[in-house]
């Protein structure tokens, strides 16, 4: 998503505004890398494939050259016995590994089973075709709503002859606390910093669309799914004839961001972060409600929510289905929606407290929780009390590992070995000059492990100016290394303990 440079490569100033504009069209991801290593187990031609990850650990750390602090712990999964740790009490910040925790608070406090719903809801009765009051737009805290649910939604009015409201267009957005980020010490255009309320479209993303058009630019921005892509009125995009900043952003009725020339190249597009996302699920609605026949007066939003008759609704899949695609593909959203939702807290800080007591009344283990997707820096975590989470929630059957993503086995050197048969199902966490993963390493039979390892260089980041952050010199090598002292690290725990 954040069109990451190669660190040490010489690029032009357009070069680099160009990967800071560059955005992939899908909005899930949350972290900037996602991949993760995966094991060699003893025996045969995967042996010979382990390498030096069979050596010293200590070592194999020395290598890595990573600076700051690296500390691990690797147990057996059935007894909790450690086998092998560095600094295993040393709080670090977890970054997305969090969202391990995340997804058993949630599982625990809301169940499996538990649905987001969004409703149209009517004040009055419906005769002929208008409802006699106003109608409702009420959001349940979807991370996941897509625009072409909020269609078909929309269609359904339509065909039960639903054609508009004596009375106004309303929303109400405070199912949960509306934020207009999760972390403040982000750029501004980082779509997976993402604006949090009770109602939430597209990750709360806009999808910015330009084409040169002999020497200026045609832009378009919308709310795109796959089958209905309606215009954004509340977002306005301009391209300004500059080679930086790459984008500024003003806050406001419209939402107005300038884009830098310099990056545009010829053709392109990204998506960009929303602000107020409750409005902005409010004006996509109206405007598909128009295309449908429906006319709405807008009225704006509610502090409380209306008593009324449900005219429609859309549900989410089940919280495991949920939970599932927020492991896999990280999103930030997804974590802090149904964190809020578990705790029923009114902001970040004390729903992470929530979560942080929780944790120490399940487990018996402590840890500093700020936020739930791990986004801000503050949150700390040792090795040893992940561990210990990780082997109590298996043994008490609580759900986290079938959820859990296959992360993919790779080779000291960092090559992927396909058809491994030893799984590695685990979360992994990214942020600049941050990188954690914890999880399962489970061979076909025989003891399985769990395992957490987490390198920070806290004073390295925190030195990166806000505005360089997204790609920050450095910061790919360093996570590169990071990742690849992962694989070691587990390719010796397999050789050595499976």
């Amino acid at each position: 998503m954040s069109g990451m440079m190669e660190d040490g490569s010489v690029l032009t100033r357009r070069m680099m505004l160009a990967g800071l504009l560059a955005g992939a069209a899908f909005p899930g991801w949350g972290e900037v890398m996602d991949s993760s290593p995966r094991p060699v187990p003893r025996g045969g031609k995967a042996a010979a494939a382990v390498g030096a990850s069979a050596g010293d650990a200590a070592a194999l750390v020395a290598a890595a050259k990573l600076g700051g602090e690296v500390a691990y712990a690797v147990a057996d999964a059935r007894t909790g016995t450690i086998l092998e740790s560095r600094q295993p009490d040393l709080p670090l910040p977890p970054a997305s590994v969090v969202k391990a925790v995340t997804a058993l608070y949630a599982l625990d406090r809301l169940g499996a089973g538990h649905r987001f719903t969004t409703r149209v809801l009517a004040t009055g009765p419906v005769q002929s075709g208008i409802v006699q009051g106003d109608i409702v737009l009420v959001g349940g805290g979807d991370p996941t709503l897509q625009t072409d649910q909020l269609g078909d939604l929309v269609a359904r009015l339509a065909g039960s002859g639903c054609k508009g409201a004596t009375g106004r267009f309303l929303y109400w957005d405070g199912a949960l606390p509306v934020m207009k980020e999760i972390a403040e010490d982000q750029p501004v255009h980082v779509g997976y910093n993402a604006a949090v309320s009770g109602l939430n479209l597209n990750f709360n993303r806009v999808h910015f669309e330009w084409k040169r058009a002999g020497s200026d630019w045609q832009v378009a921005v919308d709310a795109r799914g796959e089958r209905f892509r309606p215009e954004v009125g509340m977002v306005s995009v301009a391209i300004a004839r500059r080679d930086a900043p790459t984008f500024t952003y003003a806050p406001g009725l419209v939402e107005e961001w300038t884009v830098a020339s310099a990056a545009l190249g010829k053709d392109g597009s990204r998506w960009l972060p929303v602000r107020d996302p409750g409005r902005y699920v409010a004006d996509v609605f109206r405007t598909l409600a128009l295309a449908q026949g429906i006319r709405l007066e807008p009225g704006g939003r509610v502090d409380a929510l209306p008593g009324g008759t449900e005219l429609g609704r859309v549900e989410s899949e089940p919280l495991t289905v949920v939970l599932r695609d927020m492991l896999r593909f990280s999103t930030n959203l997804t974590a802090e929606c149904v964190g809020l939702a578990a705790s029923g807290r009114h902001n970040l800080a004390s729903s992470g407290q929530a979560m942080a007591d929780w944790v120490q009344g399940s487990f018996g283990v402590r840890m500093a929780i700020r936020d739930h997707s791990g986004l801000g820096g503050a949150s700390r975590v040792t090795a040893s009390a992940m561990i210990s989470i990780l082997a109590q929630a298996e043994r008490e059957g609580r759900g986290l590992k079938p959820i859990l993503r296959d992360v993919g086995m790779k080779d000291d050197k960092g090559k992927m070995v396909e058809r491994h048969p030893v799984k590695v199902l685990a979360k992994s966490g990214t942020l600049n000059f941050v990188s954690g993963l914890a999880g399962h390493i489970v061979p076909p039979s025989g003891r399985e492990l769990v395992f957490a390892i987490f390198t920070a260089d806290p004073a390295r980041r925190d030195a990166v100016p806000v505005a360089l952050r997204e790609s920050p010199e450095g910061g790919k090598a360093w996570i590169g290394r990071s990742r690849r002292l992962q694989g070691q690290l587990i390719n010796r725990w397999s050789a050595l303990y499976l």
